[in-house]
């Protein structure tokens, strides 16, 4: 009798302790913040290779319950893409290193099998910050420094994205992977190379 009740005990309190972290029927906003790992694709130009490199991102998003399986998340968040390539252009070879800052605006549907994780799909649409180009060779012509700062490349994009979290509680560890549907031509007058952006993010974040 007295090891029934024992185990009824420790029953109960384990799933109060569950029912305390899981918090998938609840509205929570967030902050977080780590790294992309971006490069491009669909790249097309004179022998244009282009490697990956990494960046910033930072943000907010808010977890919208839709009952306890199913939510929606917004997100807004300064991120950090680009890539670092070697390749010619008007007949001149070049090495440089592209960082562009876009404010990404993605719209997650959220499915939630458990309060441990959380499994995200959406549309993102992002819009150009800034964008840096540092060249790395001396035999870049300032004619072609120009070409690729002039460019008129395109100011917003749409993506599609797709990830997890993992939910500590308050905490939460972020894995997204996304890419462009549209390259960054503006008009399609542009004789530098043409891309499209994809990256991977890890971020870790806190839900209050």
């Amino acid at each position: 009798m007295t090891i029934a009740l024992a185990v009824l005990f420790f029953s109960a309190s384990a799933q109060d302790e569950r029912s305390s972290m899981d918090k998938r029927d609840q509205l929570q906003f967030g902050l977080k913040a780590g790294v992309n790992f971006s490069n491009v694709y669909d790249s097309k130009g004179e022998e244009f290779r282009a490697d990956g490199k990494f960046g910033l991102t930072a943000g907010l998003f808010v977890s919208i319950p839709i009952g306890v399986y199913l939510g929606i998340q917004p997100e807004i968040l300064f991120s950090q893409k680009g890539f670092k390539a070697t390749g010619t252009i008007l007949g001149g070879k070049y090495e440089y290193t592209n960082t562009t800052n876009y404010l990404d605006l993605p719209l997650y549907l959220t499915l939630k099998p458990s309060g441990f994780i959380t499994l995200l799909i959406g549309p993102q649409v992002s819009f150009l910050l800034s964008e840096r180009n540092v060249f790395a060779t001396g035999v870049t012509s300032i004619l072609q420094e120009q070409e690729f700062q002039n460019d008129n490349i395109r100011k917003n994009s749409v993506s599609f994205s797709a990830g997890a979290d993992i939910n500590l509680n308050h905490f939460v560890i972020g894995v997204r992977a996304a890419w462009d549907f549209i390259d960054n031509k503006g008009d399609g007058s542009s004789t530098t190379p043409r891309y499209k952006n994809q990256w991977l993010s890890l971020t870790f974040g806190y839900r209050f």
